[in-house]
């Protein structure tokens, strides 16, 4: 690609994630086997919900579509560095990259979006039982999962565009299994500065408010929670909200390790982290939600004795 405002670079190169031919193949192996088990689990829970009118209701259909992201987003990484191992190559063209980079970005933050509509959900749940049904209704259950799917869509398109304007003039090196915007970053030989502004103004907000309101809406869960009367009442509570919790912290809190600082400290470590939220998390969703549930659980006994018979 030539010109002033355009990259001389045509590919990349996915160094992977440790970089060494050993273990590439090895960790290829495990990436298909989690990669598998993934698209499994939370293929089986989104049929369970649909064949199931009991699961009907808002907080399933929620988990219905943070599955189907899920399936998506491991789905953005793991094929593309499955294909280069099997085929013997590392590279991965300008246009795939920067593709690849878009949807990372869209689904990454959707996952989080998602989570902070669920908690939203168990806070009407817990602190308004009498109105869930008027509050949650299924308009207003679209709406928030398509003002979220807009926003994220929105925010990738921003810093996908503010990637594509930088030069990369020699290197092409990749030190990660995808195209990750920090990397990428470091790899471009223009000033980066209104990206690294973009990210900590514009990106942090779209990071900190889905956070923000998910931990304000398990605090006045909490609040409610510990004025219940009974031991029982608060166990009940707390049983809907704990699967919730696990997924939150692990999917914040490696996003927080990862991007929540500038892109010159990135280091191999990220990387580790960076398999947590972009195959670690959606593989454990279903586990958590199904194993954790009652309701998931009779439904997914339900869907299998029925393909049995």
């Amino acid at each position: 690609m030539g010109g002033d405002n355009q990259t001389t670079v045509t590919e990349f190169l996915l160094l992977g994630l440790s970089g060494q031919a050993e273990q590439e193949v090895i960790l290829c192996r495990l990436f298909l086997g989690l990669y598998l088990v993934t698209l499994s689990g939370n293929l089986l829970i989104i049929l369970a919900i649909s064949c199931d009118p009991r699961l009907h209701t808002p907080m399933y259909f929620f988990l219905a579509n943070l599955s189907t992201v899920d399936v998506c987003f491991s789905s953005v990484t793991v094929p593309k560095t499955l294909v280069n191992h099997l085929v013997g190559s590392k590279s991965i063209s300008y246009g795939q990259c920067m593709t690849q980079l878009y949807f990372f970005l869209t689904l990454g933050n959707m996952d989080g979006f998602l989570l902070n509509v669920m908690a939203y959900d168990r806070y009407v749940a817990i602190c308004q039982p009498l109105h869930y049904t008027m509050i949650m209704r299924p308009r207003l259950c679209v709406l928030l999962v398509a003002v979220s799917w807009i926003t994220v869509n929105l925010h990738a398109l921003l810093h996908t565009l503010l990637i594509i304007r930088l030069n990369f003039c020699s290197s092409n090196t990749v030190n990660h299994f995808f195209c990750d915007p920090y990397p990428i970053l470091k790899l471009s030989c223009s000033d980066t500065f209104i990206n690294q502004l973009v990210i900590f103004t514009e990106g942090g907000l779209i990071f900190l408010t889905p956070f923000t309101c998910i931990v304000v809406s398990y605090v006045c869960i909490f609040s409610r929670v510990v004025k219940l009367p009974s031991a029982q009442g608060i166990r009940k509570a707390l049983s809907t909200c704990g699967s919730h919790l696990t997924v939150v912290s692990l999917f914040y809190g490696a996003i927080l390790g990862v991007y929540m600082r500038p892109s010159s400290s990135y280091s191999v470590q990220d990387r580790v982290a960076s398999v947590i939220f972009t195959l670690v998390t959606p593989l454990v969703n279903p586990f958590i939600y199904s194993l954790r549930n009652r309701d998931m659980k009779a439904a997914l006994r339900r869907l299998i004795l029925r393909s049995h018979s």
